[in-house]
């Protein structure tokens, strides 16, 4: 299982930011496969959601990781490993190895001064370093992009996220052709011309981004697969 723990950053000057987030992460996670237990507030200014450890979980924790950092607002953790059964209807009041090593993350994270404050924990401390190291490239990559770079990524996954994602990506015939028409979408969209749009997205990594992000779902799956094989019989509590 994966477990998600995001603590807000400057709360005390800021004020808080909790239901404000669960909106937003409500509406990212409603409905997508993954979802185990939704996000929640747990104690403060933090919030905290589980996710399993398939694919699609780990796609999920990673988009949602992701979306954190880029509101620039939050330090996040990921702990990946076992959870104490059964599940209680809320997050914020189930307990195992995970969520031990959720809270350690998100801890650990709130040490760093960089641009991607996250961080990933699992008893593979070396698995867990490379899922971290790859997020914390991700994270310092999307916090260096210009709004404009933002405008086209987002106008362009709105479009449909998977099919943009490969045509910016793909040099073959076919992939051409889709990368042509979804940037023409987005150049009608935005009132720009097709090179500009060319150039933002060159500009902000997104071809780079889409090509990396499948790389750390699969690490991030294969390490909550190494923590389900390795399971003990009663996991500590959190």
């Amino acid at each position: 299982m994966i477990v998600l723990t995001a603590d807000q950053r400057g709360s005390t000057r800021h004020g808080d930011r909790v239901p404000e987030v669960l909106d937003l992460l409500h509406a990212r996670t409603a409905g997508r496969a993954g979802l185990v237990l939704p996000f929640d507030r747990t104690v403060g200014d933090e919030v905290q959601g589980l996710l399993d450890g398939s694919p699609d979980g780990a796609t999920l924790a990673l988009d949602t990781a992701l979306a954190l950092l880029r509101d620039g607002r939050w330090t996040v953790g990921l702990g990946v490993g076992a959870v104490d059964e059964p599940l209680p209807a809320a997050s914020r009041a189930a307990s195992g190895p995970a969520f031990v090593h959720a809270r350690h993350a998100v801890e650990r994270a709130k040490g760093r001064g960089s641009a991607a404050p996250v961080a990933v924990e699992a008893d593979d401390a070396a698995a867990a370093a490379e899922v971290e190291a790859l997020l914390r490239l991700l994270g310092a990559v999307a916090a260096r992009r210009t709004p404009a770079g933002w405008e086209a990524i987002d106008t362009l996954t709105a479009a449909g996220t998977d099919g943009s994602v490969k045509a910016v990506s793909q040099k073959d015939t076919q992939k051409d052709t889709q990368k042509d028409t979804s940037q023409k979408d987005v150049a009608r969209a935005l009132g720009v011309t097709e090179q500009a749009v060319s150039q933002r997205l060159r500009a902000a990594l997104w071809a780079e981004e889409a090509a990396v992000r499948p790389v750390v779902a699969r690490l991030l799956t294969a390490l909550a697969g190494a923590g389900r094989a390795g399971r003990p019989a009663g996991g500590a509590g959190a």
